[in-house]
């Protein structure tokens, strides 16, 4: 049998998780302060709509995805694990990393599953590249550089960084295997106290450095992710079509007689399969879920990924 997952959460990114648990079957009740929002999902969703302080002691729920606002997810993932419940929280799993060291402790405690909604690792064109990169296609990575820039979402708890950035950073540390020794934040604030573009530089252990660009405020969008290797690049662009999302350069530099040449060759695509990102991440919570195996993404990588926002976070003071 399926697990019964409950969304708590009914807002946008809830509401994406509600429809695609009830794509896989999974979905049993949602939940949110707002009654009538869950109300409404659960009409529609063919669901039970359960109030928040009676989720955790319901037998009938296996697991809760939670889809908070970041300052929520701390007490209510210790509360879900602490009463049986596995959990997927969405990014970032709070806003201290020792909130989030306390509620993946809680959930290690309690044998319960714990895991973080980092989607971008499900992506058919990232494990594409990850598999790249494994194999040596691109050498030895140098350097790593990603671009999540658009306009909004806005936030009044966290800032661009926080906001955009744990996806990039996901990724950059399943390339790396490690966390950076070094960590350094610049950033702009334009609307209010927290950063609208966010800039971070990380330099790793093996000497490979990679540099992260994040934006809120920008009037296009960007969602490409670059490695440059000693043998070629590769680019992960999510705004192209399936068919151009993975391309690699091979191109070459080199020295002759004192002098550097080199030559730019065309892409090559690489030919990735199709499957949305979100429902890759349920099915494989479900998995976690029936066979208690540990998560891709589990609570470990969110505190990591805590850890480089915090030292890389600008704190802006005045209006």
């Amino acid at each position: 049998m399926k697990p019964r997952i409950a969304v708590l959460g009914c807002g946008y990114w809830g509401s994406n998780h509600i429809r695609t648990l009830k794509a896989l079957g999974a979905l049993y009740a949602v939940s949110d302060v707002n009654r009538a929002r869950a109300e409404g999902f659960a009409s529609e969703q063919d669901c039970l709509a359960i109030e928040p302080d009676r989720l955790f002691e319901r037998n009938d729920i296996d697991a809760i995805v939670m889809a908070l606002p970041p300052q929520f997810h701390a007490d209510t993932a210790v509360r879900a694990v602490e009463s049986g419940k596995d959990v997927l929280v969405e990014k970032p799993i709070a806003l201290t990393v020792a909130d989030a060291e306390r509620a993946v402790k809680a959930a290690k405690d309690n044998g319960r599953i714990f895991m973080v909604g980092h989607v971008l690792r499900f992506h058919p064109a990232f494990e594409t590249l990850k598999a790249l990169i494994d194999n040596g296609e691109l050498g030895e990575v140098r350097y790593i550089h990603s671009h999540r820039l658009g306009l909004g979402k806005f936030h009044t708890e966290n800032d661009a960084l926080w906001d955009l950035a744990p996806h990039d950073l996901s990724m950059i540390l399943a390339i790396t295997g490690t966390e950076p020794i070094e960590v350094r934040g610049e950033g702009a604030a334009l609307l209010d106290n927290l950063s609208d573009f966010a800039h971070l530089h990380m330099r790793f252990p093996n000497g490979l450095r990679s540099h992260l660009f994040a934006s809120r405020l920008n009037p296009y969008r960007e969602r490409r992710l670059t490695v440059v290797g000693t043998k070629a690049m590769a680019v992960f662009d999510d705004v192209e079509p399936w068919e151009r999302k993975l391309a690699v350069y091979r191109h070459a530099v080199w020295q002759d007689s004192g002098q550097w040449a080199f030559t730019a060759n065309e892409p090559s695509y690489v030919a990735v399969g199709e499957g949305m990102p979100l429902t890759r991440e349920l099915a494989h919570f479900m998995q976690c879920i029936e066979t208690r195996a540990e998560p891709r993404t589990d609570g470990e990588e969110a505190i990591r990924v805590l850890r480089i926002l915090t030292a890389g976070t600008v704190i802006h003071t005045g209006s």
